[in-house]
């Protein structure tokens, strides 16, 4: 006979597909099976058709296409005989699903062995039904199943109950239908019987409320009956597990009475005292008794329990906590993170426990114990458990000292009541793992030091004890360097020093010493090295006699291959060498900045962060984007951020004038009328364009950033640019007069040797609030501008809409006209004026051209 021809035995095929060497031996042979069991499909043969089915299924389940045999299935569930069809059922069951339509065939056959005499045979077709019952085959043979749900046969009860669970969920209308028979399964004495029961009744009380109530009014003095029987029943040797009796039985029962109780105090009552009695009773030294304690658990925090019984159920979530084995441990651990919104007092009893459990060998336990020890976190016990979580920093694994580290940072900023305490714990933090601290947390210790001024003595020395102990860690690093160039004086002076203070001697020349440690370490990033520059030149004006040694260290990396360090010490040097008359002033202390300010703007930035991420993921690569005028440009232009207004979410200030500008200019800074402060602002404002990429966090938020604008340093050649006067226009109050005026007249908006910009308003009068702006755009040069693209960003009080404009092409010395119209509104009209920034960007001649200004000259009442 050939070795592969349809007669050859199952256990031969598998045999010669295990002794395949390679997977293409393997494909061979299976390749040959399935073209002779073709041929004996196709010469209908009977003989061996049940022994095909049986070898395509070994078949499909090697991951080989065994469609062709489907029909074959088919016709073994319509023969006579249960071995064909046993055969016929598992092939149906394997080699198809609800999806396909050929089971719409098997309807009237499953109808058919569903009323056969022989009970295994209506076995076999309830398990087929169970398994790929859809829609359509559920209404045909759900009157079938509910009348089997009525025979004597427990078994044919048990499968006909399971199938019923399946035709429910199918279509949850024919709900009602199972109702009656479903209650009647609970009285059964079978276990099997009554766990099917117990499942379907729990489906029924997912699909429809009208069954939910009609089982909480009828069932649930039947149920309890079900778990007293089994937890006072005596040894019986079918049903007992570990000592336990049949703990499936009392789990199934558990979920049920959850289900009923839920929401439900009259129900929950009821079943108080059997929850109490199976908490109590039922040993946790057995895998089954946990199994059964977690599910009371689960239940008691699931219903309208009493206090007394769910402080029992925290108490065996505090017993699982001390077991050695991990699972039961993190189930422990999820569900007090459930039960700490239902009774947190209770869970606290259990905070050392759950400390521990911080330290476990596992991550997976760790990870699930440090958020619950996050959860348990309040006013009174903030101190200790930060106090163990930094004890515990110093000697965790590198893998989980980033999550830890974050957790205890949070912790510290939400919970801090006092500034030393605050700046004690972050120093701490930073000490051990400020490697792992992100930007803005370190960025918010810097805030929170600038605020406290009776600390900021107290804070440098305290980063200079920190620094001469861990200065590898980047964050502490920088922190440091920022508050030495900020608080040097404080440092050698011993300027506000505190009781608890020890004393100690710091020179002008070991603060210049760090800095320059910091400035030459060969693990050093850029932006540390940044910051060292620019705290060396603040040094330079408080500490005068090492003022040459500072000019030596900028001036040895005036040559560094790092563009950016480059230029800093080029612009630094040219301050100390021939500014000496304003360095005093451009170096001043940076102004206090606005605590409140800075943690919106922090929440609002995570926010418009995930949003961008979107974003990009949705925009595809090589895309373009579409200005406002239509123009297309690519996609990461520089030029499609302006001002960073995605960020804008924190709330407007509605006083002062100075408030208004540095809304205008989202710049973080309180109220000051120092010349430091109006310079800062100067500054920020000509660092547009500039190659410095970090210009907006605290390390380079000093008052001397965008120098490389105003100092005579080689830059690219660019189009010359009109210099606005920026405060013009704003009245010292901050507002003008609420009254609008009948005619607002065209201004010039902006005008430079090359390019003017005039602006027509039209308003309605029954809006106030809004201006339509049309503007005009005139070029001055004797050469014409192509991919011309207008932008304007306005303060967060105002809403702007740009329409496209009528051209992207500008013809030269004034022979056409490009208009655009745009629509902003002020949300605060009659208490601000408007006011506006510009930014026109085109090419002359293929080479890119960009100019930019203010405008404040808006007639009044707009």
């Amino acid at each position: 006979m050939n070795p592969f021809s349809s007669g050859t035995r199952l256990r031969d095929m598998i045999k010669a597909i295990r002794a395949c060497k390679t997977a293409a031996e393997e494909r061979a042979v299976v390749r040959k099976e399935c073209a002779a069991i073709r041929s004996s499909i196709s010469e209908n043969d009977q003989d061996y058709s049940h022994r095909n089915i049986a070898k395509l299924m070994f078949i499909h389940m090697l991951g080989y296409p065994t469609h062709f045999g489907q029909m074959e299935c088919l016709k073994l569930i319509a023969s006579a005989g249960f071995p064909e069809k046993r055969i016929g059922y598992l092939g149906l069951m394997l080699l198809l699903d609800e999806r396909q339509e050929v089971l719409m065939l098997v309807t009237n056959s499953l109808k058919q062995d569903l009323g056969h005499t022989n009970q295994y045979i209506v076995g076999l077709a309830l398990c087929a039904l169970g398994n790929i019952c859809s829609a359509e085959m559920a209404r045909d043979l759900a009157p079938e199943v509910e009348r089997l749900l009525l025979t004597r046969d427990p078994n044919i009860k048990k499968k006909a109950a399971l199938c019923s669970i399946r035709i429910i969920r199918k279509v949850p209308d024919l709900a009602e239908n199972f109702l009656s028979p479903a209650t009647s399964l609970l009285k059964e004495k079978h276990h099997g019987v009554l766990i099917a029961g117990v499942q379907l009744c729990t489906d029924l009380c997912k699909v429809s409320e009208d069954a939910s109530n009609h089982l909480r009014k009828n069932c649930t003095e039947g149920l309890v009956r079900i778990l007293k029987d089994i937890c006072n029943s005596p040894y019986a040797p079918e049903y007992d597990i570990a000592g336990i009796t049949d703990p499936f039985l009392h789990i199934r029962v558990l979920r049920l009475l959850r289900m009923l109780g839920h929401g439900d105090a009259d129900t929950s009552e009821y079943i108080n005292d059997i929850l109490a009695q199976v908490a109590s009773k039922t040993e946790s030294n057995k895998n089954a008794g946990n199994a059964i304690l977690y599910e009371c658990v689960e239940t008691i925090m699931g219903i309208e329990a009493t206090s007394g019984l769910r402080v029992l159920a925290i108490n065996i979530l505090g017993r699982f906590l001390s077991n050695r084995d991990n699972n039961i441990r993190y189930v422990a651990l999820n569900m007090l993170m459930k039960a700490i919104s239902v009774d947190s007092q209770a869970v606290q009893r259990h905070r050392t426990t759950i400390l521990e459990c911080v330290k476990d060998s596992d991550a997976s336990i760790r990870k699930r114990a440090l958020e619950l020890v996050f959860l348990l976190v309040n006013d009174t016990n903030a101190k200790p458990l930060t106090k163990e979580l930094v004890d515990y920093l110093e000697v965790s694994d590198q893998d989980f000292k980033g999550d830890l580290t974050s957790k205890i940072c949070s912790i510290i900023e939400k919970f801090s009541q006092e500034k030393k305490w605050y700046i004690d714990q972050m120093v701490k933090v930073l000490s051990l793992a400020g490697n792992y601290v992100k930007d803005n947390v370190w960025h918010a210790l810097i805030v929170a030091i600038s605020n406290a001024p009776d600390l900021q003595g107290y804070s440098v020395r305290s980063l200079y004890k920190a620094f001469q102990l861990s200065s590898e860690q980047v964050s502490l690093v920088q922190v440091t360097i920022w508050c030495i160039g900020e608080y040097g004086e404080m440092l050698v002076n011993n300027v506000g020093v505190l009781q608890v203070e020890e004393p100690m001697t710091v020179t002008e020349s070991d603060a210049v010493d760090v800095l320059e440690s910091c400035l030459t370490h060969h693990s050093t990033d850029i932006t540390t090295q940044s910051m060292c520059l620019i705290a060396l030149l603040k040094l330079s004006s408080r500490f005068p006699p090492s003022s040459g040694r500072v000019k030596e260290i900028i001036t040895t990396h005036i040559g560094s291959v790092v563009l950016e360090l480059q230029q800093r010490a080029i612009e630094f040097n040219s301050i100390i060498q021939r500014h000496q008359n304003i360095k005093s002033s451009l170096v001043e202390r940076m102004p206090v900045l606005d605590e409140s300010t800075f943690i919106s703007k922090r929440a609002g930035s995570s926010q418009a962060n995930i949003s961008t991420e979107k974003s990009n993921q949705q925009l595809p690569s090589g895309a373009s984007l579409k200005l406002s005028n239509g123009v297309a440009k690519p996609a990461a232009s520089p030029l499609v951020d302006l001002l960073d207004l995605s960020l804008d979410d924190t709330p407007v200030p509605t006083s002062t004038s100075n408030d208004f500008l540095h809304d205008l200019l989202d710049v973080g800074l309180t109220n000051s009328s120092s010349s430091a402060s109006g310079t800062d602002i100067l500054m920020d404002l000509l660092s547009i364009g500039t190659p410095v990429q970090s210009n907006t966090t605290p390390e380079n938020g000093s008052s001397i950033k965008g120098f490389n604008d105003i100092l005579p340093i080689a830059k690219p050649n660019t189009a010359t640019v009109q210099v606005v006067d920026l405060l013009d226009g704003l009245a010292s109050n901050g507002s003008h007069p609420g009254a609008q005026s009948p005619v607002h007249p065209s201004i010039i908006a902006y005008q430079s040797s090359t390019l003017k910009i005039t602006f027509s308003f039209t308003k309605q009068p029954d809006k106030p609030q809004v201006t339509q702006i049309h503007a005009t755009f005139m070029n001055l040069s004797s050469e014409a501008y192509t991919d011309f693209i207008f932008q304007a960003a306005v303060p967060k009080f105002i809403q702007l809409h740009l329409d496209p404009a009528n051209s992207n092409h500008l013809p030269a010395s004034g022979n056409g006209r490009i208009t655009q119209t745009f629509t902003i509104t002020n949300t605060q009209h009659g208490q601000k004026p408007l006011a506006m920034r510009i930014r026109i960007a085109y090419k002359v001649s293929n080479q890119e051209r960009l100019e930019q200004g203010q405008i404040n000259n808006f007639p009044p009442g707009l």
